[in-house]
């Protein structure tokens, strides 16, 4: 009968750590789902998408990589504005460039970026949209 109270009472105690165990998961899996959530209502808010032309969206948040997909602009030729070379650089956004190339200088490469994109739209012009198909009745 001893034996058998053990056996309960360590049963008991693996329930209680799986249970805890559990709650956790729990808590971690909604608090990363809220995160998530957030940054994608966040990112819909400010309107990105792909062929932007409108450089006044762009923000020091951003990466290189990031602003020349949605304005269609070739990475080197941003890489260049800034003069950073792109290895080592593809992943740090434009404030944390701007911190270690020019740390006096807030936001400097924010304006460049701006300025090089503008440059290119203009000397670039945008290709025409592809045709809608026709909307059903």
């Amino acid at each position: 009968m001893n034996k058998t109270n053990q056996n309960l009472t360590s049963l008991k105690k693996i329930n209680k750590w799986i249970l805890a165990l559990l709650i956790i998961g729990i808590l971690l899996a909604a608090f990363f789902g809220f995160r998530t959530v957030r940054s994608f209502l966040r990112i819909q808010r400010t309107g990105l998408h792909p062929g932007m032309t409108d450089v006044e969206a762009v923000r020091g948040w951003m990466t290189i990589p990031y602003i020349s997909r949605m304005y269609n602009v070739p990475p080197d030729i941003l890489f260049r504005a800034i003069e950073v070379q792109p290895e080592g650089n593809e992943k740090k956004s434009l404030s944390e460039l701007n911190q270690a190339n020019r740390p006096g200088e807030k936001g400097v490469y924010l304006n460049i970026i701006k300025q090089a994109i503008l440059t290119f739209q203009a000397t670039h012009p945008a290709p025409p949209p592809p045709p809608q198909p026709p909307k059903k009745p």
